[in-house]
């Protein structure tokens, strides 16, 4: 087992996801994607089906500003914090308390941008061509044209990047906002994990 933190950002259809899973897998640690969710509902008292919801989609707010730093917002009776904000700040505080136990592979939630400074985490951006994304999509989904998924792709990677953009000020999926950029559709699944694994073997002895 190893304690890298490993931060997976991704493009819809690459197969990040699953790509996380293996990594965490070979690595003996532990995996949070859609857990994350739950956490931070239960931290902030959110209902879990508005939480699911809110994930991963920003608010028209400013307070992301506050994200990186105070807690107390979170916990506030004063202020009525719109949902995408209080979860991303839960998320944000579930993310440092995992980062704080030991290694883990994170994936999305801005957990890059998070743990920005922590000594122990690199990042990772898992990207491929609309063609592979577009046959990953219809091999989950047979029921959808090859028109519909990339519809898909294209609205979901559209609403990954504002998420991320309006959170961390940054711009999501440029290649040098990481410390690792890998082209899945040229490796597959597991050659794009052992490739992750081994990094991570390198970037924390």
């Amino acid at each position: 087992m190893t304690n890298v933190i490993i931060t997976i950002g991704r493009q819809f259809g690459s197969g990040g996801r699953h790509i996380g899973e293996l990594v965490a897998k070979e690595l003996g640690i532990p995996f949070y994607d859609e857990e994350l969710i739950t956490l931070a509902a239960d931290k902030s008292n959110l209902c879990h089906e508005a939480a699911a919801e809110a994930d991963e989609r920003n608010a028209n707010s400013l307070l992301y500003t506050l994200a990186m730093g105070s807690s107390a917002m979170l916990h506030s009776s004063h202020y009525n914090m719109p949902i995408n904000d209080k979860l991303f700040l839960a998320q944000s505080e579930v993310i440092r308390d995992i980062a704080g136990k030991g290694g883990a592979v994170i994936v999305g939630r801005c957990a890059d941008y998070v743990l920005r400074d922590h000594p122990r985490a690199f990042s990772v951006f898992i990207f491929a061509d609309n063609e592979v994304r577009v046959n990953n999509v219809l091999s989950k989904d047979d029921k959808i044209t090859k028109n519909e998924a990339a519809s898909l792709i294209s609205k979901t990677d559209r609403r990954r990047a504002n998420y991320y953009n309006f959170y961390t000020g940054n711009r999501w999926g440029e290649m040098e906002n990481y410390n690792l950029a890998i082209d899945a559709g040229k490796l597959g699944a597991e050659g794009t994990a052992k490739v992750i694994a081994e990094y991570a073997k390198l970037y924390v002895k």
